[in-house]
């Protein structure tokens, strides 16, 4: 079986990273997008969420499994029995960064690869920290992520006082 570990943050999810898990899943017979549990970063929605967000936003892609993970992406994708990691670029500085990465994990675990798909042109210039920086300020978000994220993020922002309804 041809799996594979997409893994990232997704605070929140986009229609960028649905491109890149919609378009790995017809590469691959499974694809696990690992959810990063990072303590040294404070997300707008908790890991638990951003599973379920995940989850309901993937429930129609057959071949896709959501996980949370702490620590190494290498260690996740050797845990999970895949032998390539998924990347998404959009532009040349999401390259550079993600070669470097790339090329670290090839000599953690030179048995696993990273594979680096482009964003389509449509969501190249899309971000989890515009979305959020956006959706802040009341504007419409609806172009950016599916109407599941949008309205968790505008309960999320409203909880926490940054967004107000009215605003929108």
């Amino acid at each position: 079986m041809r799996r594979a570990v997409y893994p990232g943050t997704f605070d929140p999810v986009t229609y960028g990273h649905l491109d890149i898990i919609k378009r790995s899943a017809r590469q691959f017979d499974e694809v696990i997008v690992g959810v990063l549990r990072n303590s040294a970063k404070t997300p707008l929605f908790s890991t638990e969420e951003r599973v379920k967000i995940l989850k309901e936003v993937t429930k129609d892609i057959p071949n896709v499994i959501i996980k949370s993970f702490e620590g190494l992406s290498v260690d996740f994708v050797r845990m999970c029995g895949a032998q390539v990691i998924i990347r998404g670029l959009r532009a040349i500085t999401d390259f550079e960064y993600e070669l470097h990465m790339a090329q670290t994990n090839s000599v953690l675990a030179p048995d696993i690869e990273t594979m680096f798909l482009y964003t389509s042109l449509e969501y190249a210039y899309l971000s989890s920290s515009t979305v959020r920086e956006v959706a802040a300020f009341g504007a419409d978000v609806g172009k950016f992520v599916p109407p599941y994220v949008e309205e968790a993020l505008h309960r999320r922002l409203e909880e926490k006082g940054i967004y107000n309804k009215e605003n929108r």
